[in-house]
């Protein structure tokens, strides 16, 4: 890619921060260190590194369908990140939001960019399974819902995640066409037994769920004919991190989309359970309460969105669960019966 169209795309995230650099090449030749690096909350294959510049720190994710199943599995052949920078959505974010993004490069082919973000490393939420302070959890509760708030009404007009296909991220056809490729990522095979796993059981739910991943029209349907926002899509404790003034980091904008607000907390309570220090209906009535504080009155639409969202959690992670204890596969078992009222 040629270093005039790259500069047509490359913007400050902030005021000062621009690299001023036109191409990630020209990037390169200016870093005076670049080192390999490895996360184990990095989970889609695509390849980060450490890039010293100008005495600052910063990581660049190497995006490519390539290599990245996370990217096959989204249909991704524009690369979203790119089209959340090309497009001035990171812009409109709150305040409280920080993306931590500096500049994108395309690749050479279709599918393909160079993501370069401030090294956030250690505002971040630390890996494992400890619980979060409860004061950073809730924070996160309202960030989301502030996100939800800005955007509440929001039609995607630059073709990012279509609901439909959000739907289907861990169908089963998906994660074995997966295995059939050379060195495979982990989470597939994981996820492929742990449907197996929940097959046996809760049979009954997950005849449900594999109905719902033939054909998710029903449940999208459902969806759609509530209010409508801009999500990011994964907020998970990988993706997450508080800055010291309180804003929260926000990696990751590999999904995001137009989508009810509801599936972006039932994503985040499926996926980060363990480290929270209060229970999922307190989690719920948080993010509720703080909708309602960034302007948006709570309706008739409010619970069946609820409802239909947390069956969502369980089209997406009931793998997941199968993995879990009895209390917790059956609180989501719960969901799916009240979801499926709602169809």
């Amino acid at each position: 890619m040629g270093a005039t169209m790259a500069a047509d795309f490359h913007m400050p995230a902030a005021p000062g921060e621009d690299l001023a650099f036109d191409s990630f090449e020209e990037l390169l030749r200016a870093a005076s260190k670049r080192e390999p690096l490895n996360s184990g909350d990095q989970k889609g294959g695509s390849m980060l590194e450490r890039l010293t510049v100008g005495g600052r720190r910063y990581v660049a994710k190497h995006l490519s369908l390539d290599d990245d199943w996370i990217m096959r599995t989204a249909s991704d052949l524009a690369c979203r990140p790119l089209v959340m920078w090309r497009s001035g959505l990171l812009r409109r974010l709150p305040a409280s939001i920080d993306p931590a993004i500096v500049a994108c490069y395309p690749g050479e082919r279709l599918g393909q960019a160079v993501l370069v973000m401030e090294d956030v490393g250690p505002y971040l939420v630390p890996e494992g399974d400890a619980p979060i302070p409860l004061e950073q959890h809730l924070r996160f509760m309202d960030h989301m819902a502030e996100v939800h708030a800005a955007f509440w009404g929001w039609q995607d007009t630059f073709d990012l995640t279509p609901l439909t296909t959000r739907m289907l991220f861990f169908h089963r056809d998906q994660l074995a066409a997966e295995l059939t490729r050379p060195n495979p990522a982990e989470v597939p095979r994981i996820a492929l037994e742990g449907w197996a796993r929940l097959g046996r059981r809760a049979p009954h739910s997950a005849q449900a769920i594999f109905d719902l991943h033939v054909d998710p029209m029903p449940l999208v349907g459902a969806l759609e004919r509530t209010p409508q926002t801009f999500i990011h899509g994964d907020w998970k404790m990988g993706n997450l991190g508080s800055r010291p003034d309180g804003r929260t980091i926000l990696l990751d904008w590999a999904i995001p989309g137009q989508a009810p607000g509801a599936l972006e907390l039932a994503w985040y309570l499926a996926l980060n359970r363990r480290r929270l220090r209060q229970s999922k209906e307190a989690a719920i009535d948080a993010y509720r309460r703080s909708l309602q504080r960034h302007g948006i009155p709570e309706g008739d639409w409010w619970p069946k969105q609820l409802a239909l969202a947390l069956l969502a959690g369980m089209v997406w992670f009931g793998w997941e669960k199968a993995y879990d204890e009895d209390a917790e596969l059956g609180w989501w078992e719960d969901r799916v019966r009240e979801g499926l009222r709602w169809l």
